[in-house]
């Protein structure tokens, strides 16, 4: 028997008393997360959740995330969660999709009315049998349907844990189905316990750190780098609802946080901003370490922030199919900036070309890997699971380059990849380029259909404040800076670039914007 709420529950016992998580003003201890946790598995065997069932969730960062997370993994069901910005007809796609029979839906607010959005979704859901409302206080009258509350009510907070099996799968977690609809890959117990106990041991984390978790939960990156890999440790874990660069500021002062994890747009966010009441030393001072992951952090802005404040960032690479670590920077065996780091213990990764033949060091290629990592597969989806699964092998679309110490560097992704003139471009080349110029803060760069050329480059660029910029003198500038086939013909000056819910830049609005 293995299961993954084994990590609470032994948390609960060494560190009983100390603070598990703390979010709007709320605190609550390893024992009072498990025995909430308990109550949530006894509310779900009470309505006749069994092992396999899914149990789907939109919640953001609050503590009930938690304890339906690891309340679901107790009854030996899977848990399902779903983006918050999900839309009704988004969410009923998703429910059908998984065949959830519980859905946990957060009330949201007037900006985000999830409530809303996940009720009319429910009812389009023929096979999900039970709607419960998180935050019942907020339009409570306007459902009739269970509460969160309801459904803990008078509820033991102790539960025998279901037995599953270590390959059992725990977690259905959706992609983000940018080449397509939404697959969920499914992800073992064991697949996310050994990456929770890789983070840890990368970013030699112990019951003495505070972590500030801004990443959503409801991401696999949060999830398991920050989520499970702190209740394994038994840190403290301060949860924010929404990325706000004076709040993580402040939040890093005020709670002398030791750990911050964040995707590239978080780091650039926070170099420009300039904050009257905190000294860059009040940041220095508490913060030990950060983590970068999500996407490729843009070297200009990894050594703009470790100068800044003289704090280490550690990038790795990873995807949900890989639960997700697949590499990573490690301080103990050395670090290369600008790098993804090297594999994993336990994870094997090579390069290879489009005939699956291995690379040497230096020649590009797609990064494929093997490992504890790996999903089972997408759920009810064989083909697709084959397409991307070959021979134990997880095929990840992205094309990276190794060096000759081991070290894995992402290029680009191979559906983002130009083909101009015939020629391949990769947008990250050119966007770590272009982000040298003086005038220019932030860059996304994607290929436009183009006549002549098939497809021509075309950079969307945020200018620094108080600085300006003619387009010509930009396209002139990466002229002289790079080969004559990768500089972009086309420049847009935007004041912002469209953003995922876990800070990603959405390239596929821009290139919807550039077909309109």
């Amino acid at each position: 028997m293995f299961n993954l709420s084994l990590i609470l529950e032994d948390s609960a016992k060494r560190f009983a008393h100390q603070p598990a998580i703390s979010a709007e003003g709320r605190t609550i201890s390893y024992a009072g997360l498990n025995q909430l946790a308990n109550r949530v598995a006894n509310g779900l065997k009470s309505i006749g959740i069994v092992p396999g069932d899914k149990v789907a969730m939109s919640c953001p960062n609050i503590p009930e995330f938690a304890a339906i997370y690891y309340g679901v993994l107790k009854t030996g069901a899977i848990i399902v969660p779903f983006n918050i910005l999900l839309k009704a007809d988004e969410i009923t796609y998703h429910l059908n999709d998984s065949k959830a029979k519980v859905y946990f839906c957060f009330s949201g607010s007037e900006d985000l009315p999830i409530g809303d959005y996940g009720f009319q979704a429910f009812y389009k859901a023929p096979l999900c049998q039970y709607f419960c409302q998180i935050n019942p206080e907020a339009k409570k009258e306007a459902y009739a349907v269970n509460s969160f509350n309801d459904l803990i009510a008078h509820q033991p907070s102790t539960f025998e844990t279901a037995e599953t099996l270590a390959d059992d799968v725990a977690l259905l977690i959706y992609t983000s189905g940018t080449t397509g609809q939404s697959k969920g890959a499914q992800l073992s117990h064991l697949n996310l316990f050994c990456n929770a106990v890789l983070a840890t041991d990368l970013f030699s984390t112990t019951h003495q750190d505070k972590q500030l978790v801004v990443l959503p939960l409801f991401h696999i990156f949060g999830m398991t780098v920050l989520m499970n890999a702190g209740i394994y440790r038994g840190t403290h874990n301060i949860l924010l609802l929404r990325f706000d660069p004076k709040t993580v500021l402040e939040f890093i002062d005020t709670f002398h946080i030791s750990i911050f994890a964040g995707v590239p747009t978080m780091y650039w966010a926070l170099i420009n901003f300039n904050h009257e009441n905190i000294a860059d030393d009040c940041i220095r001072k508490n913060l030990r370490l950060c983590i970068s992951g999500g996407a490729s952090l843009p070297l200009k802005v990894l050594q703009d922030f470790e100068t800044r404040f003289n704090v280490p960032v550690l990038e790795g690479y990873g995807m949900s199919e890989g639960s997700p670590i697949v590499t990573f920077n490690d301080l103990r065996q050395g670090c290369k900036p600008g790098s993804i780091g090297t594999a994993v213990w336990g994870v094997e990764v090579k390069i290879i070309d489009e005939t699956g033949k291995e690379l040497p060091a230096g020649e590009k290629g797609e990064l494929i890997y093997r490992g504890h990592n790996v999903m089972k597969g997408y759920f009810e989806r064989p083909e697709q699971t084959a397409e991307v699964l070959r021979a134990g092998w997880m095929h990840s679309g992205d094309v990276a380059v190794v060096d000759e110490e081991g070290f894995y560097y992402i290029v680009d992704r191979t559906k983002d990849m130009i083909i101009r003139g015939g020629m391949k471009v990769f947008p990250r080349e050119v966007e770590e380029v272009m982000m040298k110029h003086p005038s220019i803060s932030l860059v996304a760069v994607i290929g436009v259909p183009d006549e002549r050329m098939g497809e021509e480059v075309k950079a969307f660029v945020v200018l620094k404040d108080k600085y300006d910029a003619d387009p010509l003198e930009i396209i002139s500038w990466a002229k002289a800076h790079m080969a004559a086939y990768k500089y972009p013909r086309k420049i847009e000056f935007v004041e912002n670039l469209p953003l995922s819910a876990t800070g990603k830049i959405l390239k596929k609005v821009l290139r919807e914007k550039t077909s309109l």
